[in-house]
Formats: structure tokens, C-alpha cells, sequence
């Protein structure tokens, strides 16, 4: 079992956490990442107190696994944070700058609280603002990108920087990846193309078939999908490449559908919300978010069975290497 500083401090078994991705994350996808020993993570936002509480409940009944919420940007409802701190083990942030004062919110409550950071001076920021975890999200991730270094060299010059345990964010997608970052000295990998093929996720499969057919090169930091909260401050988000195209060469004001809250309402041309199963319309012309890492997602698999394998494919390459490292050393 990979066991590091992360898993001892959240009492989670494997090093992964399943990055909160909006609207493509399912309860069901939260519940089985935690089930198989990783944490599961849920985005809060948009989401009131009493809505919030309610979904957590549910969550915590069906799992005693480790449960992540995460914020994002500066619109944040204490009340909404101490509702998810005192039923889930880690309360997350991420694109807005570090807070003393909703993480004492959190810490008060009873959880733990992790920052996504994309510089060192923010990894540092997040730390001297109390944040137990820090997770350095580099420019490879999917989605919304809040730095501008590649996430290797961000990586090791966070863990240079603070003395908290570090999560390796940013292409992560295979055991390869995952045993890279642990023998770099991250303390696990915050996940996020990797589990949107999945049999729990809630993406619209013409999305996921997007997904399983990029190679190389088929994604592109872009301001093409800037119609959302946190492209106001910063419109920089890493999708498919063909999502552009498809945006780009359409006149349309309104690209599809979608149901919240139980009505059906348009999807403006260039709205920043990934398309879930709840989308209609031209699923190419929405924002396909992925990492670099989506060249290896070559399959729809369970979350449950995604993460452990991921776990043990890294597990057995690290001890590999330290075998080898110690037959060698052994005949120097």
C-alpha cells in the first residue's frame, strides 16, 4: 500500500484525489473514488447551506471514505463552508487568493483544508494562511489553469517551498504518471481527465468519446470559453483543441440546452460549463476541458477500479526502481 504523508494525515488509503470538476461530477463518482480508498471530491459552488448540507448527507451515508468540497474564487458563503466542514474530512479552495479567514471557518468545524495553487508564492501564501495540503496545479491540468509553469517544475520547487504535504495536479493520467510525482516527492495526485471516463461520470458521452479519441497535442490553454465566474478574472482554461474549431466557426448566439433545476434553459455560445448528460445541442462547441494527459485515457473503466489500479501500477513501478536502485548499489 502507498502510503505517504497525504494518507496519513486525510486516513485515506491511496495517494489520489479525484479533482472537483463541476458539473461533470456525479455523487456516484464521488462515492466510488472514496469507497476504493482516494478521495472524492464535489464542487459546492452556486450551492446553498441548506442544499449542500442535504447532498452531504446523502454522500456520508453511503460512504465512510474520504469526501473533498471545494470553493472557487472569492464568492464564498461561510455558512456554505462550515455546513461542508463539518461533515467531510478536507474543505478545498482554489482561483482566489489564499484566506486566513475561511480557512479558520473550515478549521473550526473540524476539517482540513487544501489550496490549489499555481506558483510557489502562492503555494507559500496558502501555507502561511494555514492550509494543511497544498495541491500545485500545473499549466498541463484540464480545465482552469491559474499558473503558467508546467506542472514537474512547479511540482518540485513547491516542495522546496513549504513544509505542508504537496498533491502533484496536471496530467496525471496513468501509473507512470502517478509513480513520477511520488518519487518526486509529492505526497499523491489530484486527478481530473482521467476519471471524466468513467462509468460514474456525468459527462455527456460525446464529451468522453472526445476524450478517448485525442492524441498528442490535442489541447490548448484558450480564452475561447470565457462566459463563466472564474474566467471575470482570469479566462484561461485548458480544453480539446477541436472544441475551439467547432466554437470559432459557429454564428449562433445559443449552442444547446441544459436542465438545472429541474427547467430547461439555453447554453450561451462560449459559456464555460463542461457539458454533463444534462446538455443538449453541439456538445463539440462546448468547453471540452482535458490535460495534456488525455492522449493516455484510452477507455471507460469504473472510478473504483481506475483509482486502485492506478495505485498499484504505481506501487509496483516504485519498488521496482528501488530494486533496481538497490542491485546497483549493491555492485558499485
Amino acid at each position: 500500500m502507498l502510503t505517504t504523508a497525504y494518507t496519513e494525515l486525510v486516513g485515506c488509503r491511496l495517494p489520489i484525489q479525484q479533482a472537483p470538476m463541476g458539473s461533470v461530477v456525479t455523487p456516484e463518482l464521488v462515492v466510488a473514488v472514496a469507497e476504493a480508498g482516494g478521495v472524492g471530491s464535489l464542487t459546492a459552488h452556486g450551492m446553498s447551506p441548506d442544499a449542500l448540507a442535504a447532498l452531504l448527507d446523502r454522500l456520508t451515508a453511503a460512504t465512510r471514505g474520504a469526501i473533498a468540497v471545494n470553493f472557487i474564487t472569492g464568492d464564498v458563503d461561510p455558512a456554505a463552508v462550515e455546513v461542508a466542514a463539518r461533515r467531510v474530512r478536507i474543505v478545498d479552495f482554489f482561483w482566489r487568493d489564499p484566506d486566513p479567514v475561511v480557512i479558520e471557518v473550515a478549521h473550526s468545524a473540524g476539517a482540513l483544508v487544501s489550496w490549489q495553487v499555481g506558483s510557489v508564492a502562492e503555494a507559500r501564501a496558502a501555507v502561511d494562511a494555514g492550509a494543511d495540503i497544498v495541491a500545485a496545479q500545473g499549466a498541463d491540468g484540464g480545465g482552469h489553469v491559474r499558473g503558467h509553469s508546467a506542472m514537474l517544475p512547479l511540482l518540485v520547487a513547491v516542495l522546496d517551498a513549504v513544509d505542508v504535504p504537496v498533491l502533484a495536479a496536471g496530467g496525471i493520467a496513468d501509473p507512470r504518471g502517478l509513480a513520477a510525482v511520488l518519487a518526486a516527492g509529492a505526497a499523491g495526485a489530484r486527478i481530473g481527465t482521467r476519471f471524466i471516463a468513467t462509468a460514474e461520470s456525468g459527462a455527456h458521452p460525446e464529451y468522453v468519446a472526445a476524450l478517448l479519441a485525442a492524441g498528442p497535442g490535442s489541447t490548448e490553454v484558450t480564452g475561447a470559453f470565457a462566459n463563466c465566474p472564474l474566467c471575470a478574472t482570469s479566462p484561461r482554461a485548458r480544453v480539446l483543441r477541436s472544441a475551439i474549431a467547432a466554437v470559432d466557426g459557429l454564428d449562433e448566439d445559443v449552442v444547446g440546452t441544459m436542465v438545472m433545476g429541474g427547467r430547461e434553459q439555453p447554453v450561451p455560445r462560449r459559456f464555460g460549463m463542461p457539458p454533463s448528460r444534462a446538455v443538449t445541442g453541439r456538445i463539440d462547441a462546448m468547453p471540452l476541458y482535458a490535460g495534456e494527459g488525455v492522449m493516455l485515457v484510452e477507455s471507460v473503466e469504473p472510478a473504483g477500479a481506475l483509482a486502485r489500479r492506478l495505485a498499484e501500477g504505481a506501487e509496483r513501478l516504485l519498488r521496482s526502481s528501488a530494486a533496481v536502485a538497490t542491485v546497483a548499489g549493491g555492485q558499485a
